[in-house]
């Protein structure tokens, strides 16, 4: 298997298993960070969900290994394929390594605010407020990413013009949602909307990037 093809099978593998990490959430009825949702209702929620927190988060770790892969292999083919190696393949491997520390800890959080909602509520608000911070925070690797390999795949030619420009945008969406985060400290959902479609644009950039690298 080459460089290439390892890393477009990571990129689609954490698409995959990122939807169902995601429907799992939803099943389980698990508040999640921007949603709205008040602190009572919120605390209610938590104490009621049980282990169920725990299905979703024996997907998450897979998801960070395949971001991991698919981003280092994309680094690899970007810094390789031009006249000169592109250092702004650095900063978009740098951006998905952030992304993926950042989004331990918030995944961590939950395990905490679940036992804060079941055994000791009045530390369920800092928590709360933490683990919304962080996750909107965390856009910003995003956005840190797609602007590091989009303009590396511009400088290479790597990327059709179309996705360069996906990226751009989706990148100044996450950057714009995460700038407002401590606004929504509380949980409120300001810029969840502009924050869900620059993440649904990151997917499909993803999705796009790795077929790229399959037909390398």
């Amino acid at each position: 298997m080459t460089v290439s093809d390892g890393a477009g099978l990571g990129g689609l593998g954490f698409v995959l298993t990122a939807l169902v990490v995601n429907l799992l959430y939803v099943r389980a009825r698990l508040p999640l960070p921007m949603s709205g949702k008040g602190l009572d209702e919120v605390m209610d929620s938590l104490a009621a969900v049980g282990v169920a927190v725990r299905r979703p988060s024996v997907l998450a770790p897979l998801t960070w290994l395949c971001t991991t892969i698919f981003a280092a292999g994309l680094a690899t083919v970007l810094w390789e394929s031009g006249q000169s190696p592109s250092a702004w393949a650095l900063m978009g491997f740098g951006g998905v390594l952030m992304q993926n520390v950042a989004f331990s800890c918030v995944e961590a959080l939950r395990f905490g605010l679940a036992s804060a909602a079941a055994h000791d509520r009045g530390s369920t608000a800092g928590l709360w407020a933490l683990s919304n911070v962080l996750f909107g925070f965390n856009q910003v690797f995003l956005a840190t990413a797609l602007v590091g390999f989009s303009i590396a795949g511009a400088e290479t030619g790597f990327l059709p013009l179309w996705q360069q420009w996906l990226g751009y945008g989706s990148a100044a969406l996450l950057f714009v949602a995460s700038s407002a985060s401590a606004y929504n400290a509380a949980g409120t959902s300001r810029t969840a909307l502009i924050g869900l479609v620059g993440w649904l644009g990151w997917i499909v950039w993803i999705v796009a990037s790795s077929i790229t690298l399959l037909d390398y």
